[in-house]
Parts: C-alpha cells; sequence; structure tokens
C-alpha cells in the first residue's frame, strides 16, 4: 500500500486543527467524486419543477437553474482554496475575518442552515413514507389520492424515532453502511432515470410561455439557494487535505464541476417532466420525493421509496449528531449526549411543523433557503474578500486563535459587514411562509413587496454585494487594521 493510501485509511483523528503537511495528500481531481456523490439524488429533478414553477418557459427554467447552480457552486470552489492553503475546516478559517469569538455568531447560523437541511430531509423520508403506506394499504389514503392525517402522523413518529435512537446509539454503525447506502442510492436512481425519462412530452417542450427578466432571474436566486450557497459553510473541509501547493484553478474548477453537474443534470430532467405537468407541480410543492416515485411501476417503486427513507434517516441520523458537535464547538456548556438529544428534539420540531402546519412544502423550503442565504451568503462574500489579506499574511494561522495567542476576539469591520448586509437583506426579500414572513420585508412599502425586485428574492444578491463592498471599503480603501493580540 502506497504511503497516500495508508494515510487515506486511517481512522479520521483531526477536528478544527490545521492538516500538517505531513498528511496532506491527493489531487484536485479528488475533490469531484467527493461532491458529485453526495448530490445524485431525485429530489435534484424535484429542484428542477421548482425553477419552472415560478412562472418561466423550459429554456429559461434550464439557464436559469444551470446558471445559478455553476455561479454558486463556484463560490464554494474558491473558498475552498483558502483550506488549502492554511489545512483548516471552511467555518474555523473565517476566524482570520471575524476574530475567534466573533465568528461564533456565522457558526450558529452555519448550525442553523445545517438543521434546516435535517428538517428537510427527515421532512421528505416523512410523506414518502407516508405515500408508501397508503399505497400499500388503502385504508391510510384519502379521496383525494393523498394519505391520511393518521397515516402521516404514525410516518412521521417512525422517521423520528429511528433518526433520534440512531443519532444516540447508532452511529458508529451508520458511519459503517453509509457508502454502501449511498451506492445502493445511486445505483437505484440511475434505474429511476430509465423509468423516468418515457415520462417527458417532448413535443410540448416549446409550449410554455417565457416569463419576464425579473422572474429569470428569480430562478437564478432560487438555484443559488437550493444548492451552492447551501454548501458555502463547509466548502474548504474536504480540500484542507490537498498538498499546500495545491493549483487555486484546479480545486475551484472540480469543486464545482462536482456539485453542479449532477444538479444540473437533474434539474433539466426535472424541468422537462414539469412541462405541461400541472398535477405533478402540484403535488412536488407538497410531497416532493412522493410526486416522482409515484411514475415508477409498482415492483420498483415499493424498494426505491424504501432505499430513499433508509438514506434520508440516515443522513438524519449524522446530521443531528454533527450538529451536536457544532454546538459543542460554539462553546454550549452542555455534554455531546444532551446537545445531540436537543438537537433531534429541535429538528422534531421542525419536521413537525414542516408536515403538518405548513400549507406548502415548497413555500417554507423556498423562505428559509432565502433567509438563511442572506446571512450565509453573506458571510461567504465577506470571507472571500478576506482572503487577499489572509494571502498577504501568508495564511498564518496563529490568527485563528482567541486573545493572547496570536488572534483577536472579534473584528468588528468584517462583524458590522455582516450586520448590515445581512439587515439589507432580510429587510428587501420576501416570503410565502407567514412565519418566516415576520423576519423579512420590513424595508420594503406595500407596493415594493409585490414587486419583481422583491418576489424574486434580488434582496439576497444585493445583501452578498453589500457585505462584499462595504468590508473591501473598511479594510482596503480606508485599510483599517484590526491588529491581533499578542501575549503581553
Amino acid at each position: 500500500m502506497s504511503e497516500n493510501n495508508a494515510l487515506a485509511s486511517k481512522i479520521e483523528v483531526n477536528g478544527i486543527n490545521p492538516i500538517p503537511d505531513s498528511e496532506r495528500y491527493g489531487k484536485p481531481s479528488g475533490l469531484f467524486p467527493i461532491w458529485f456523490s453526495w448530490n445524485i439524488s431525485i429530489f435534484g429533478i424535484t429542484c428542477g419543477i421548482y425553477v419552472l414553477s415560478l412562472g418561466l418557459s423550459v429554456w429559461q427554467a434550464m439557464v436559469a437553474g444551470v446558471l445559478g447552480y455553476f455561479l454558486s457552486c463556484s463560490l464554494v470552489g474558491i473558498l475552498a482554496v483558502g483550506s488549502v492553503r492554511t489545512g483548516l475546516p471552511t467555518l474555523a478559517q473565517s476566524r482570520f475575518a471575524f476574530g475567534y469569538h466573533g465568528n461564533k455568531i456565522p457558526t450558529f447560523f452555519g448550525y442553523v442552515a445545517n438543521m434546516g437541511w435535517k428538517v428537510t430531509m427527515l421532512s421528505m423520508a416523512s410523506t414518502t413514507l407516508a405515500d408508501l403506506l397508503s399505497n400499500l394499504m388503502p385504508f391510510f389514503e384519502q379521496e383525494s389520492g393523498y394519505p391520511t392525517t393518521f397515516c402521516l402522523l404514525i410516518s412521521f413518529a417512525v422517521v423520528i424515532v429511528l433518526t433520534m435512537a440512531g443519532a444516540v446509539y447508532g452511529y458508529n454503525m451508520i458511519v459503517k453502511v453509509e457508502k454502501y447506502i449511498a451506492v445502493i442510492t445511486g445505483i437505484m436512481t440511475l434505474i429511476y432515470l430509465f423509468f423516468f425519462i418515457p415520462n417527458i412530452d417532448f413535443a410540448i417542450l416549446g409550449d410554455k410561455p417565457s416569463g419576464s427578466i425579473g422572474v429569470f432571474f428569480g430562478g437564478v436566486v432560487l438555484a443559488m439557494t437550493m444548492v451552492g450557497l447551501g454548501f458555502l459553510n463547509y466548502g474548504g473541509d474536504y480540500s484542507r487535505y490537498l498538498p499546500r501547493n495545491t493549483g487555486a484553478f484546479g480545486v475551484i474548477f472540480w469543486t464545482t464541476l462536482g456539485i453542479a453537474l449532477p444538479v444540473s443534470v437533474l434539474l433539466i430532467l426535472g424541468v422537462m417532466l414539469g412541462a405541461g405537468n400541472e398535477a405533478l407541480v402540484e403535488k412536488a410543492a407538497h410531497e416532493p420525493l412522493a410526486a416522482l416515485t409515484g411514475i415508477l411501476p409498482f415492483w420498483f417503486y415499493v424498494p426505491f421509496s424504501i432505499v430513499i427513507i433508509i438514506s434520508l434517516i440516515s443522513a438524519g441520523m449524522t446530521g443531528v449528531y454533527s450538529s451536536g458537535l457544532a454546538l459543542l464547538a460554539m462553546g454550549v456548556p452542555l455534554s455531546r449526549a444532551v446537545t445531540t438529544l436537543l438537537n433531534a428534539v429541535i429538528i422534531a420540531l421542525g419536521c413537525f411543523y414542516l408536515t403538518f402546519v405548513s400549507d406548502s412544502f415548497l413555500s417554507t423550503f423556498s423562505s428559509f433557503l432565502a433567509t438563511i442565504s442572506v446571512i450565509m451568503g453573506s458571510w461567504g462574500a465577506i470571507e472571500i474578500v478576506d482572503m487577499l489579506r489572509q494571502k498577504a499574511l501568508g495564511w498564518n494561522v496563529a490568527m485563528v486563535n482567541p486573545y493572547g495567542q496570536g488572534g483577536r476576539d472579534g473584528r468588528w469591520t468584517a462583524l458590522l459587514s455582516l450586520g448590515i448586509a445581512t439587515f439589507i437583506g432580510l429587510g428587501t426579500i420576501t416570503s410565502s411562509d407567514p412565519y418566516i414572513a415576520y423576519i423579512t420585508s420590513f424595508l420594503l412599502s406595500d407596493d415594493l413587496k409585490n414587486s419583481v425586485f422583491a418576489t424574486a428574492n434580488i434582496g439576497l444578491i444585493v445583501a452578498m454585494i453589500s457585505g462584499a463592498i462595504i468590508y473591501a471599503l473598511l479594510t482596503y480603501v480606508l485599510q483599517i487594521k484590526v491588529e491581533p493580540y499578542t501575549q503581553k
């Protein structure tokens, strides 16, 4: 066995510490299969349906979705370069810009983003299981074709109990079998496409009318929030193992391609499937995966649904556990078991809301993504701007340490930029979820709330640009320095 293979086969012992040069190996092309395998899921097809449902033509939806994916994923790739130079995970790297304690603010919202995605996954698992049960046992099905509330409640309870039990007792087992689950899911997804493609009516793809330029940009923004911006806070967690002198272009290229390529293909398929199929579009807004499994022959529908449910629960288990570790990293004075239980309860409440309270999965899902992306997108833009300063400082990892150890507790320039950008972003986006709406659109008049700028959530892009410009102005134009503290 080669030295690099030996390193790759060792049990992971590194935390948020810089990866030493002696443990670095590989090429940037190795990032491609990591990201690619994570993004092979039929939910990517549903995302295409969501972009189309904004009111775009088939070709507009394809272009808007792919453009949004590649733009946002390139930001992930740029952030990954910093981790190559320092060996730090992305959220630890941003201590350069925000300071040791100041960085806990974006870390917290990164935690919230992660929790939101786990809520989404487990909600999809619940609705998919309910759809399976109602098809196996027709007395669980309403006249409308949807599962009964009782069936949904049973499915929700099963998913939550399995997730909580696995997070507390079965984490090591899940880690061992997760790669096999991913392989099986990937293979069955490819088989699914053989049943999927004949359902596309190619003759009507050009019939759907075009949307306005504002709606097109809304499609770009929605695509950015569904994929790339969701990966910003851990884009460099895998690239940090590459040799320190690895070329930046290769890191950006393979990271971007690994994320954006599979989801772009799936989005295009979803757009084509949704064209002219209003019933499918409507069902996807409530049952994002069950809407797609319904086109399968029964003999394949059952095992495919089971595999999808298991893979979602598996992701939920590891998410509950890792989110517990994130709380510990923020300094929450609780044990690992308690933080895991706390996260499980929070996720259960979120799933309950998304499954039983929300009128539309799509409304809550898109509103949450836009809201959290304002914060994490602005954070990412500031971090990218700060990478020029980090490079000038020789990527000195001592600067991520607390006061007295070469770093500083907080850098007000970055925190102020993030605060202003977040205020602008939340104030100028809209939410179709009535509860999330309480913290959005407060800068808009009633007339502006119905404008294309607001409904397309272009305020998210404005927030990111504002954060980057304000921070660049303070750091490079005004040259305001927040010097690292040193031990006296």
